[in-house]
């Protein structure tokens, strides 16, 4: 139970912080804004400078594709259209239930605007309890729960692939994920845990590529200074952005960390106008070299209320109609959404498992086990003095 008069003495102090910290926050975006006017005709010196030393930064800056001065309006979407979106939730093994695996529930919606069509709203659950499916990632030095978050990735994406290869309408089409594309968790785990992760998802994008079905992340309140990392190498005090030898073990203090903590949505929030989007830029993190093809760009669009940056795969980004129709059709979802994407929303929805399903998905695992034969089954005593507690 919370101590609110405890609580209440601190309030104070937090409120003072964060006075000082919008303070600070407005100095750093003053000094983004000139170092963005002083790239100008550099930008092109800087991407070569990036490109370069990219093994030698110890940072990660994107790329960017456009000129910086890059501000454009997106199209409202066309009357009809089609929006796809998938969303997973699970219910995490536990030793003390009454058997140890998992569920997957990935929540499918299929949304279509001006065709006088039904939309599809559902979701596809999958129970692991195999061996190979529990134990398997062991090899790798990954907890279950750990792999089962890995796979309910893999899932959303094959069942985005599979509606857009099902649906194929005639209306310009878009495929929509909640959170970024590029798998940072990827980076830490073995090879072959790793292929098993990502080369279904890659399939599946080469299945929405075919079908011509553009494909993007969504991602509200991001935390990324990707974007922002790139004007550090205008600040470097040094003829070569060489961190590993001119700020050795230090790139949290380096000279050029003037912007620190400073996030790409506070920055560009200044720049855009509502309906815009900014420059588009080709993410450097290193995973993405193992994505051949399908290697992750994005832009960051003034929503209405927000900042929100949008990624897509490289094909989306090489084709102008094709991501200009993206951006238009996903903007258009936000305000659907009053905020926030409809179909993302749904999907969530849809999939999200709550405490009423997980004793019922219990409940019937258990008659099941009875029906088998089984005797003697059902939760620990821990979890059945938890479930029972007075407190």
């Amino acid at each position: 139970m919370l101590d609110l008069t405890q609580i209440a003495q601190q309030m104070q102090g937090i409120s003072q912080h964060l006075t000082q910290e919008a303070t600070a926050t407005r100095q750093r975006l003053e000094l983004a804004q000139r170092l963005l006017a002083q790239v100008g005709e550099q930008q092109a010196h800087l991407v070569q400078m990036q490109e370069t030393w990219r093994d030698r930064l110890g940072f990660s800056a994107a790329i960017p594709i456009e000129p910086l001065a890059t501000r454009i309006d997106l199209d409202a979407a066309p009357a009809c259209h089609t929006v796809i979106a998938t969303d997973g939730s699970q219910i995490a093994p536990s030793h003390h239930e009454i058997a140890y695996c998992y569920l997957i529930n990935v929540g499918r919606v299929v949304l279509h605007y001006g065709q006088n069509r039904y939309p599809l709203m559902d979701s596809r659950p999958e129970v692991f309890y195999r061996p190979e499916d529990l134990y398997t990632c062991r090899q790798w030095g990954l907890r279950t729960e750990e792999w089962m978050g890995y796979q309910r990735t893999v899932s959303e994406a094959v069942a985005l692939a599979e509606l857009a290869s099902s649906a194929s309408p005639p209306s310009p089409t878009l495929a929509m994920v909640d959170g970024s594309l590029i798998y940072w968790f990827l980076e830490s785990i073995p090879a072959e845990a790793r292929d098993r992760i990502l080369l279904p998802i890659l399939q599946a994008w080469e299945q929405l590529q075919q079908a011509n079905v553009p494909l993007v992340g969504y991602l509200s309140a991001s935390r990324s200074g990707e974007s922002l990392n790139f004007l550090r190498l205008k600040a470097c005090p040094y003829g070569e952005p060489d961190c590993a030898t001119h700020c050795p073990g230090q790139t949290d203090r380096a000279p050029c960390q003037v912007l620190d903590p400073l996030k790409d949505t506070a920055f560009w929030a200044t720049l855009l106008k509502p309906g815009q989007r900014s420059p588009i830029w080709s993410s450097a993190a290193r995973i993405l070299d193992l994505y051949g093809p399908h290697r992750v760009y994005f832009c960051y669009v003034h929503v209405g209320h927000e900042i929100a940056r949008i990624e897509f795969p490289a094909w989306v980004a090489a084709e102008a109609t094709l991501l200009q129709t993206a951006l238009s059709l996903a903007l258009t979802q936000v305000q659907k959404g009053y905020g926030y994407p409809v179909t993302l929303a749904e999907a969530h929805n849809q999939a999200v498992v709550r405490g009423g399903d997980r004793a019922r998905f219990f409940a019937l695992l258990e008659q099941q086990m009875i029906r088998t034969g089984l005797r003697n089954i059902g939760p620990s005593y821990k979890e059945t003095r938890k479930r029972g507690s007075i407190a």
